[in-house]
């Protein structure tokens, strides 16, 4: 499997301009892949205003994944701002070239930020199934919560999209790495860099991380879109001489 990882500056709260500089860094790459992962709320960066960039299923940002997509011969993985039924959601989707969608709704809202008092939380854990994979979607913040990434599943690939300030980038790189090692999983983050509205900066430290904890993509901090390929049978064959899953606790999560 090859995966793609976009470390893109975002406009606020601009989703033309957005998707219009996301489709030229992806058009313009003569690289394929299989999965492209996109940050989290990449049409507006993290806002606390949804209403003025929340969109729909059927939306303007649904559509163009779609197509583009189909054009690059990818399925695509970010979150953005939806509205549904009168509630905000902070929503990840998956898109797959042949216009086929799944979502998960982030669970963990980040309340220092006040993202619980605007934004409706998700209530189920998602697993993706594309081209023989197991995925699991997270967002962000839901980072700092191990036992909602525990694999029980039996995940292939772990897959955070974020918006990371720099100031708490020791605990991003920390955490990918227990996240990776602990599931005995792939582990992709994808961070934004820039500054935002409210005077955050973001130096990305996107990464892809092996079920061993070692960095296949190491974090970097420049615009860019690099890509990686991932051997699943190779992963497959480590958790089964360790063995460290089949240890793991037994919980009911509420």
């Amino acid at each position: 499997m090859k995966v793609a990882i976009l470390q893109t500056d975002l406009v606020w709260e601009n989703p033309i301009y957005n998707r219009l500089t996301i489709e030229s860094k992806v058009l313009s790459s003569d690289k394929k892949f299989d999965i492209l992962v996109l940050p989290e709320m990449f049409t507006s960066g993290f806002t606390m205003n949804p209403e003025r960039v929340a969109e729909t299923m059927q939306g303007e940002t649904i559509q163009w994944l779609k197509s583009l997509a189909k054009q690059k011969k990818t399925a695509i993985i970010g979150s953005l701002v939806i509205e549904e039924e009168g509630n905000y959601y902070n929503r990840l989707v998956f898109v797959t070239p042949k216009g086929e969608i799944q979502h998960y709704n982030k669970r963990h809202l980040f309340t220092l930020a006040g993202e619980e008092k605007v934004y409706t939380k998700g209530t189920e854990k998602v697993i993706f199934e594309y081209k023989d994979w197991k995925i699991c979607p997270q967002v962000c913040y839901d980072l700092r919560f191990p036992v909602f990434a525990r694999n029980v599943e039996d995940y292939d690939l772990l897959v955070y999209v974020a918006n990371w300030p720099k100031v708490r980038t020791q605990a991003w790189d920390t955490l990918l790495k227990a996240r990776a090692i602990e599931n005995m999983s792939f582990v992709i983050g994808v961070n934004r860099v820039g500054k935002d509205a409210n005077g955050h900066d973001y130096i990305g430290h996107s990464q892809v991380i092996d079920e061993l904890g070692n960095e296949l993509i190491a974090p970097f901090e420049e615009s860019d879109l690099q890509v990686v390929s991932l051997n699943k049978k190779k992963m497959h064959e480590t958790r089964a001489k360790l063995n460290f899953l089949n240890d793991k606790d037994e919980f009911d999560l509420k």
